[in-house]
């Protein structure tokens, strides 16, 4: 038998004490994003129940949809951004 010892291999790097934070505070900017976009589809779910019951017309949900879908994309967009920029 040969008795010869195998290489190890090295260590992984240790870790850094910092976290990666965002520009502003990452979970203020969480809360406030998952806020509006609760928010977002709350309006879009009542103005979908407005229109089916013919309390509104088809021009304003669609209007409104999207209106959601575009604040709610943007602060979720926001929120990728600001953690992208975060200094480590």
């Amino acid at each position: 038998m040969n008795d010869t010892a195998q290489p190890q291999p090295p260590p992984p790097p240790a870790k850094s004490a910092k976290k990666k934070t965002g520009f502003l505070n990452p979970q203020k900017v969480k809360g406030f994003a998952f806020f509006v976009m609760t928010l977002c589809i709350l309006i879009a779910v009542l103005a979908s129940i407005l229109a089916i019951w013919e309390f509104a017309d088809d021009d304003g949900l669609w209007r409104t949809i999207a209106t959601c879908v575009v604040v709610a994309g943007g602060t979720g967009i926001f929120a990728m951004v600001n953690q992208a920029f975060g200094s480590e």
